[in-house]
């Protein structure tokens, strides 16, 4: 992907490793932030990551800061690397996401069909200790994001070939990911049983993800009528 931008490979070797700094601070500092009577009380553990505790939220806006910063140091174009990164993030959280099942966490709900899961006893929530197959919830962010990423991913190429690329382009392929991953997020949360702050009857998580979407149509809609309007002034 750098090389039809003409992007240096050990560039993008450099955003890598500030992403994944950037992206690991923000994801603990916000689970910190949704935990913070028991980090309080137990200090230490706010540096134990092997544990668990990395929220994908936080990750995102840790993510975002570490790119501001990168374009900043480079003179590179912030739009054209969140669009690009944006367009294969997807796939990275769909694989990442494999490791949920691997470590027998952020299950769903108790199911019969087919295709649950078991858990062992020591990993279920006590209110449904005598279940013994949950929702794969895992697995359906997991298939979620390949098909955001499959989405993003074909909409880049295509218009790369019709060389119809652009600032304008690079924000929407941005915002879509953004709205499609909130809107996956949000649903995924009605049956997830991972212990998680509630906020107006909502986890905090989905609460979070209703922001994101909130705000970009609010954004889209007032875009779209400044562009209405400027355009109006021209005739």
């Amino acid at each position: 992907m750098a090389k039809l931008y003409n992007i240096k490979s050990d560039l993008i070797l450099d955003l890598a490793f500030w992403l994944i700094i950037g992206g690991l601070a923000g994801a603990r500092v916000y689970e910190i932030f949704l935990e913070l009577p028991y980090y309080l009380a137990n200090p230490l553990a706010m540096l134990k990551i092997w544990q668990g505790g990395l929220a994908i939220h936080g990750a995102l806006i840790g993510g975002l800061v570490s790119l501001w910063l990168f374009v900043k140091k480079h003179s590179l174009d912030f739009w054209q690397l969140a669009g690009i990164i944006s367009a294969s993030l997807p796939l990275g959280q769909a694989i990442g996401r494999w490791g949920n099942y691997f470590n027998q966490e952020l299950f769903g709900l108790p199911t019969n069909l087919p295709y649950g899961i078991p858990i062992s006893p020591i990993n279920r929530p006590w209110l449904y200790a005598n279940y013994e197959y949950f929702h794969p919830t895992f697995l359906y962010e997991s298939l979620g994001n390949l098909l955001i990423f499959l989405f993003l991913f074909t909409l880049h190429y295509l218009f790369i070939k019709k060389n119809k690329i652009n600032n304008t382009f690079y924000f929407i392929l941005f915002t879509l990911y953004l709205f499609l991953y909130s809107c996956l997020r949000f649903s995924l949360e009605f049956i997830r049983l991972d212990a998680t702050p509630m906020i107006f009857g909502l986890r905090f998580p989905q609460l979070a993800s209703l922001l994101v979407i909130i705000l970009l149509i609010l954004s889209s809609a007032l875009i779209f009528w400044r562009k209405i309007n400027h355009n109006k002034a021209l005739e």
